[in-house]
């Protein structure tokens, strides 16, 4: 039992950890409170706080209040956890305090005990406190919502934008590619007047393009930090330099454009950020949702439905029918952004539970924030090389579609009035003809007028495509 077990002790008194953990009493003591979920922090969060954690060591050793040795020792271990090498140690479940101080706790024993390893000593011997040292002139309630803020932005400036950039591109790409074919519009689910293809596509691209500039706007707000608040914002037990000198060090690390926060009070009693950014978020699932549920529509059948498009096929898509081919990819970003949109509900309501000076679902908005940030951009990418870079039009279907449609009747309204343009068409429906057909013989035009009042080429108007 000892070989397999230590004893190590924090406030309240002593527990059993296991031998070969980083981590300590604290740690363990939140293992045995919250055996709720498999749910534990990403690896981005993770390396969020361990990039606090070094930058934290190296300001508070600059300025005196750590011994080098120790803030050395330190910066080593967090950088361990920065690199990803001491995951398996945050054992800690994502339902635990609102506050996230399980988690603070189990980065600050973790790095203690690692930091004291690289000092000669032992596990738990606390060479390096986790407390009075790894923790030195921090709070949970300063940290935590702070790896949040770095931990997103991270994700949407190197991960996001990246991938709906190449989305965008695709799709820009896509529509000039098909800018040349005609096909019938359709609102209400009903026929409309004639639409290039390249016309559909660019509004496409358009959304994505409002979605990327949307998230540029939440940047800066999620670049506020509330590093230097401690416990409620005050900064009490802080060296007045200390969160300058972290949030410069994190921000010259990550390259990312990161600053104290204008009001403590706000940065640490309230989550508005993250909401605002998980808006954001929900902006772009909605986008998708369009584009992704059009494209698959546009390409359904292949025989029976509109196939106005041919899709890319990418694997069989029944176990009993052979030869069905399925829009796979479109019901994979469907299912990410309703997970996304389901997410920000979550954080919604989250968001509006802080009380006084502190939100208490933080670990539950990091997950989810987190979460939309990955989903979102492992979707759009793929979205993009596996089915909107294969997409081809079906001409000679888009071009039929066009001459059966009754809403050719209403490039005839202006010249023989909504009236009979509308008997024309009503006539067209009932005897199952063109309207071209119906025309000739109710207006009395001959074949050049009508081709040349009918030419859809002439109904796309000259938006560019």
């Amino acid at each position: 039992m000892n070989r397999e077990f230590r004893i190590e002790s924090d406030s309240m008194g002593e527990m059993r950890v296991p031998a070969g953990a980083y981590y300590g009493a604290q740690t363990a003591r939140a293992v045995d409170n919250f055996p709720i979920s498999n749910l534990r922090f990403p690896r981005q969060f993770i390396r969020a706080v361990g990039l606090i954690k070094k930058h934290a060591a190296k300001a508070n050793a600059a300025l005196g209040l750590l011994p080098p040795k120790i803030g050395d020792a330190i910066q080593a271990a967090a950088q361990e956890v920065v690199e990803g090498k001491l995951d398996a140690q945050f054992v800690v479940d994502i339902f635990q305090t609102g506050s996230g101080t399980s988690t603070n706790m189990n980065a600050n024993e973790v790095i203690a005990n690692r930091a004291t390893e690289l000092l000669g000593g032992g596990k738990g011997d606390k060479l390096v406190h986790p407390n009075d040292h790894v923790n030195y002139g921090q709070s949970s309630n300063d940290v935590i919502p702070s790896a949040i803020h770095i931990a997103a932005i991270e994700g949407i400036v190197f991960q996001l934008r990246p991938a709906l950039s190449e989305l965008h591109e695709a799709l820009r790409k896509k529509a000039q590619q098909l800018g040349g074919i005609i096909k019938i519009g359709r609102t209400h689910l009903q026929d409309a007047t004639p639409i290039r293809l390249g016309q559909e596509f660019s509004g496409y691209a358009s959304q994505i393009e409002h979605g990327l500039a949307r998230l540029k706007y939440v940047e800066p707000h999620l670049g506020e930090l509330a590093l230097g608040g401690t416990a409620v914002g005050t900064g009490i037990n802080t060296h007045p330099d200390f969160a300058r000198l972290v949030i410069e060090g994190v921000s010259r690390e990550t390259g990312l454009d990161l600053r104290e926060a204008a009001n403590h009070f706000e940065a640490q009693a309230a989550r508005d950020a993250c909401v605002e950014a998980s808006g954001a978020l929900k902006v772009v699932a909605v986008s998708l949702i369009k584009i992704a549920n059009d494209i698959r529509w546009l390409g359904s059948g292949p025989r029976l439905g509109l196939g106005e498009l041919r899709l890319p096929a990418t694997q069989p898509g029944s176990s009993i029918m052979p030869g069905k081919v399925n829009p796979v990819m479109c019901e994979m970003v469907l299912q990410v952004s309703a997970q996304v949109i389901g997410n920000d509900a979550v954080i919604t309501f989250a968001g509006a539970s802080g009380n006084f000076e502190l939100n208490t679902m933080m670990p539950l908005i990091a997950y989810d924030l987190l979460q939309s940030i990955e989903l979102l951009s492992n979707a759009s990418r793929v979205f993009a090389r596996r089915c909107v870079d294969g997409l081809e039009a079906d001409v000679e279907r888009c071009q039929g579609n066009i001459e059966l449609s009754l809403a050719m009747c209403t490039a005839l309204a202006p010249v023989v009035g909504y009236d009979k343009a509308a008997e024309i068409a009503k006539v067209a429906y009932e005897t199952g003809r063109t309207v071209r057909e119906v025309a000739m013989e109710m207006t009395g035009f001959d074949k050049a007028r009508l081709d040349q009042l009918l030419d859809p080429s002439n109904q796309t108007g000259s938006k560019p495509g």
